[in-house]
């Protein structure tokens, strides 16, 4: 039996990979990193049904990506300040140091 460590962060990790598999939830998190925006605007861009992407917003949202507020009958989306975190610490961790050369490597 093959066991490993798996930080906790893992969990987080993989909840915000998931989320940001869907090119339409990835292009929704583009459009929230230059400011919030409320559901109707968010839904433009993109040929489905509002409820459709409710359902993205609510992948992101359960992934701690983004978070929303309804004021009256207006839901507005903001990208959670630090939600990709985890994924630059993720990739900061696999970087190669600059001294060494990956093995396997071709030189031209």
């Amino acid at each position: 039996m093959i066991i490993r460590h798996v930080p906790k962060h893992y969990d987080e990790l993989d909840a915000v990979l998931r989320a940001l598999a869907d090119p339409t939830r990835r292009a929704v998190v583009e459009r929230l990193a230059k400011s919030p925006a409320v559901v109707s605007e968010l839904a433009a861009p993109f040929s489905m049904a509002l409820p459709s992407l409710m359902q993205h917003l609510r992948v992101l949202e359960n992934a701690g990506v983004v978070t929303s507020q309804k004021h009256g009958r207006v839901r507005t989306v903001i990208l959670r300040p630090g939600a990709l975190d985890v994924l630059h610490r993720w990739l900061g961790e696999q970087r190669t140091p600059q001294n060494t050369k990956p093995t396997g490597s071709v030189s031209t």
